[in-house]
């Protein structure tokens, strides 16, 4: 009976390889879960990677020490621009002995605040936030996050930046 192989109309391959074309198309549940699986690790690695890489690299940059302004140089409700640590600034008078200098740029969409002296607070023109002339915290709108702050120090007659804080520390 050697050589000797039974009729059928389906090749020997397709006997041995039991693949039909109409279910290859489908996706088995264990196909399913093991790429859910893969997936789901590696979203997992790749948060634990960027949480270590921001937990080592909290390193405090270095801000310059710079005379923003003369005491007497702006008036009561008054401000000065200026740039500090590679920001666009905004320093304000808020009364006679009383200085508030804050980062410029919205902490929503990065547009340009600016001071209103009339209703005493730092305003977005573009989608109406608002922030407290006193801490930079949000007074209103779509910023979460306060205004970072431009820590500054009186030397005699000058004003002098020092530093900056940035989220939760600027509101101390």
């Amino acid at each position: 009976m050697l050589g000797l192989r039974r009729p059928s109309k389906e090749p020997l391959w397709r006997e041995e390889f039991s693949i039909f074309t109409a279910d290859e198309r489908y996706v088995s549940r264990r196909q399913m879960t093991k790429f859910l699986t893969l997936t789901s690790l590696s979203m997992f690695a790749g948060n634990v990677w960027l949480l270590a890489k921001s937990i080592l690299s909290r390193d405090h940059p270095s801000y310059p020490t710079i005379t923003v302004a003369k005491t007497d140089e702006i008036p009561v409700g008054g401000v000065k621009l200026f740039e500090y640590a590679g920001e666009q600034c905004i320093l304000v008078r808020i009364e006679d002995t009383s200085y508030a200098a804050y980062s410029q740029k919205c902490t929503h969409l990065s547009c340009a605040v600016y001071y209103e002296k009339a209703s005493k607070r730092l305003e977005c023109p573009c989608h109406e936030g608002y922030f407290s002339v006193l801490d930079g915290s949000v007074l209103q709108g779509p910023p979460t996050r306060p205004l970072p702050k431009v820590a500054l120090e009186q030397r005699g007659s000058d004003l002098v930046a020092i530093g900056m804080k940035t989220g939760m520390e600027a509101g101390s």
